[in-house]
């Protein structure tokens, strides 16, 4: 009895709320844990040095090439208050990417997730490889996926109540979105793709002050943008040419494919990382489309208790749930009444595909009789999909960019999570901890794809060394992350020399302790010598690999590319020479 008693205080305490908050403190650990484990990226000490400066000298003009304003003016805010460092760049999308998790509960309020289905999405959300990879890293994608699943809740809710201030809040979500990055316009396209789908398929009225709202959305989005991207009215003429510089520029990129690869490589990354979640994700649209005729058949094989997949408790409160008693009472015409009975198919014995009720707030008309979750899964199907051709069709394929496809995916992975036995889900994640922590949490370099440019550790040798000297030369065309590590007092003992091969008498006659420079330059200073080698970044190549792609899934042993630096010292210094 005593035994019955503490299992059930136990799950009395695990509500489905408290369940969430757990995941999301999990979920923050996993984030904010030894987040300076590693040295910041290349973008990453770009980024930063470009916080810095704007913080101390108020410099900022949009350049495509680095992305969206939103990033700089964010980091510089968290840099005046806590110090610039490798933890204080990273915080905010540590804390932005934890939060992630937090948004299936709104749209399980609203009726579009039941309780499983939202527990198992913020499961996925908290420990995903690359979504925890990624928020542990100072980049604009991190910021992109959270205003998207802004827009997302708040356009659910503006579908429900048809209130102005959910169209306002979708507004700042654009907006700041669009002040983040250049491929925001994708998620807003396809959002407004689907919306409109809604609206002439007659699945959802339009309110009667759509047009009001609308207005007032585009304006709250246009005005974010044009203060972050004019520099808070310092450089107004961006606003003019700014966009024109952006489309140019990623064209060119798109042609360019400096970073390129072949459609399906984000398959590769997600078979590499995301397996459980990918697997799932194409069961649902199958089982979607296919109307799950051939599971239902099988189903109707088991007895009602075998068909039970997850604990009962997780249940208790969903609408969907409905007693074997109450179908026979349910008939058509509870369907466009305020508060429609749901209705469980006798044939598969769930709930999950036809729950049936109108598809925003009743307004006393005659609106069609849908199926919200069916819908939110069409959604969610359409937004992966048309990611995923999006990002496909894209000439630059770098690892952050899997983000826009993972986001809806995740949502899609959970359509039919009740089908399966709960040791699913469980494996699942057991997978997603492991290589989460093995990309995250490795306090070396990694041979893996989901790098791209990573500063190598060697380079902690390569800072003690600069740290004991009193006088270093830089190589310019490689002076990053140096420029970003050594930004204070202490980067006046470095200087950054361009065309070092140009300027030999310069180097020998400037009395530096260490010249750094590019390996490939094969730099030759009169009385200095080579004193190492050290790798600066390094990289995973698809076109590098692909003859031995299923090896490498199981040994991880890829050829890696890389960029180094040929350190010089002087002749007979202390220095111990190669």
């Amino acid at each position: 009895m005593r035994a019955a008693e503490l299992t059930s205080q136990f799950k009395g305490f695990f509500t489905f709320e408290r369940t969430l908050v757990l995941i999301f403190l999990v979920s923050l650990l996993f984030r904010l844990a030894f987040l300076d484990l590693k040295l910041l990226h290349h973008d990453e000490a770009i980024h930063s040095w470009f916080s810095y400066r704007l913080l101390t000298l108020g410099e900022y003009s949009y350049d495509p090439v680095y992305h969206g304003p939103f990033l700089y003016y964010v980091t510089a805010g968290v840099f005046s208050f806590l110090g610039a460092s490798e933890f204080t760049a990273r915080l905010i999308p540590a804390i932005l990417g934890s939060t992630l998790c937090l948004f299936v509960y709104p749209v399980y309020r609203l009726g579009y997730l039941n309780r499983i289905q939202a527990i198992v999405a913020a499961v996925f959300f908290a420990i995903s490889p690359d979504l925890v990879y990624f928020s542990r890293f100072l980049r604009n994608d991190i910021f992109v996926v959270f205003f998207t699943l802004v827009i997302l809740v708040a356009a659910l809710y503006y579908i429900e109540k048809g209130k102005l201030r959910y169209a306002l809040i979708a507004g700042a979500g654009v907006g700041f979105g669009m002040s983040c990055k250049e491929n925001m316009p994708i998620v807003v396209l396809i959002f407004a793709v689907f919306l409109l789908y809604l609206v002439y398929s007659g699945k959802w009225k339009l309110p009667r002050l759509w047009i009001r709202d609308l207005a007032c959305t585009v304006i709250i989005a246009v005005g974010i943008m044009a203060v972050f991207y004019s520099s808070f009215g310092a450089v107004p003429e961006m606003l003019m040419t700014g966009w024109q510089t952006a489309i140019e520029h990623w064209l060119a990129m798109h042609e360019e494919q400096r970073l390129g690869g072949p459609p399906y490589v984000y398959i590769l990354l997600f078979i590499l990382y995301e397996l459980p979640i990918f697997l799932l994700a194409i069961y649902s649209v199958y089982r979607f489309f296919m109307g799950g005729r051939s599971l239902k058949r099988k189903r109707k094989q088991f007895l009602p208790e075998e068909e039970a997949k997850f604990p009962e408790d997780l249940l208790e409160g969903d609408a969907e749930t409905v007693l074997p008693e109450e179908v026979a009472t349910t008939s058509d015409e509870n369907l466009c009444t305020e508060n429609p009975v749901p209705v469980v198919d006798s044939e598969a014995g769930t709930a999950i595909d036809e729950v049936k009720e109108p598809l925003g707030k009743p307004t006393g008309l005659s609106l069609p009789v849908i199926d919200k979750k069916t819908e939110f899964a069409r959604f969610c199907i359409f937004w992966m999909i048309a990611s995923m051709a999006a990002y496909a069709y894209i000439g630059e394929k770098v690892p952050w960019l899997i983000l826009h496809q993972l986001v809806p995916m995740i949502f899609v992975s959970v359509i039919y999570i009740e089908r399966w036995k709960v040791w699913v889900p469980v494996l699942a994640s057991v997978f997603l901890i492991v290589m989460m922590l093995h990309v995250a949490f490795t306090p070396a370099d990694i041979n893996e794809p989901i790098v791209q440019v990573q500063n190598s550790e060697e380079l902690k040798e390569l800072f003690t060394m600069i740290d004991a000297s009193d006088k270093v030369a830089v190589d310019f065309d490689e002076r990053w992350p140096i420029a970003w590590y050594y930004y204070s007092e202490e980067g006046k003992k470095v200087s950054y020399v361009t065309d070092m091969n140009k300027n030999i008498d310069y180097l020998k006659n400037g009395d530096f302790d260490l010249i750094i420079v590019h390996d490939d330059k094969n730099l030759s200073v009169p009385g200095y010598e080579k004193y190492t080698t050290l790798k600066k970044s390094y990289w995973f190549s698809y076109y590098d690999n692909k003859d031995r792609l299923i090896p490498y899934y199981f040994l991880r042993d890829g050829k890696v590319g890389s960029l180094n630096y040929d350190v010089l010292v002087r002749t007979n210094s202390s220095w111990e020479t190669v």
